[in-house]
């Protein structure tokens, strides 16, 4: 398989990806934790409470998104480069690099499970995803069966 030269390079993509994850983390934890602060605040200051708890929040849970975003393309970009090939397997293999990484200072025991508990989630996310298209490609079956001829 040759590799796909439409798509920019690793460096770009890893920026990238570094800030869709970022925005998808600030998107996500503004929701959570404005529900939250909303709930946990008293009855009077409840929008004040939110807006406090997101203001503080949402920017970490974006920060750790966006690391893991980063991380995660980067071994994926290496990874594709080490072996010259584009398949899900990259995709696990990155998943257990970055699962490890960010737990190195955990110790190794919790280093080896991040990275083993990271690599079976993407190889699930994976798995769904060759099957999605295993079904979606599969040809359409007519319902009704074929219409009567009319003589």
């Amino acid at each position: 398989m040759s590799a796909d030269h439409t798509r920019d390079p690793c460096p770009i993509v890893v920026l990238s990806d570094f800030g869709g994850a970022f925005a998808m983390g600030v998107i996500g934890g503004c929701v959570w934790h404005g529900i939250k602060g909303f709930r946990n605040s008293p009855y009077g200051e409840r929008v004040t409470g939110a807006l406090s708890v997101v203001k503080t929040r949402a920017p970490v849970v974006g920060g750790n998104f966006g690391v893991w975003g980063g991380l995660f393309s980067a071994f994926d970009c290496s990874v594709k480069a080490v072996r010259k090939r584009e398949d899900a397997w990259n995709a696990v293999i990155a998943g257990f690099f970055t699962g490890g990484a960010l737990a190195i200072r955990g110790g190794w025991r919790h280093t080896r499970n991040s990275a083993i508990t990271c690599a079976c989630l993407l190889g699930c996310f994976e798995g769904v995803g060759v099957l999605m298209q295993k079904v979606m490609a599969q040809p359409q079956q007519n319902i009704y069966g074929d219409a009567p001829m009319s003589a």
